[in-house]
């Protein structure tokens, strides 16, 4: 069994209250003043990814983007949003870095989680 990532993921459908499953996400590093892509993943039936990614990362910029398109396409739901990024820094390179998202069609919310 491998270890955990060091950046990981969960999606919630807050209009369900229910996990997303099936979202597409990209991983990606901003280094010289562009992105690199690190991984790619799909969240599980709990809406989670935990192998998103190294068990390691250095300290630096990061996004995540997350193919909601898709996922409301599939339930026939239009959105405003077909896709949502998020930057965040790493700063930490011992610390666990989870990164939530809380989903609706025409809104969403993300905080630092543990």
């Amino acid at each position: 069994m491998s270890a955990r990532s060091h950046i990981t993921t969960h999606v919630l459908d807050a209009v369900t209250g229910r996990p997303a499953a099936l979202i597409g996400v990209v991983l990606e590093h901003h280094i010289h003043g562009s992105w690199r892509e690190i991984a790619t993943a799909r969240t599980d039936a709990d809406g989670r990814v935990s192998d998103l990614g190294p068990e390691a990362v250095p300290a630096g910029r990061y996004r995540i983007t997350f193919d909601t398109g898709t996922y409301f396409a599939a339930r026939s739901q239009a959105t405003f949003y077909p896709h949502v990024t998020i930057v965040f820094e790493l700063d930490d390179e011992s610390a666990h870095y989870h990164v939530p998202l809380l989903l609706s069609p025409y809104a969403y919310s993300t905080y630092r989680g543990s």
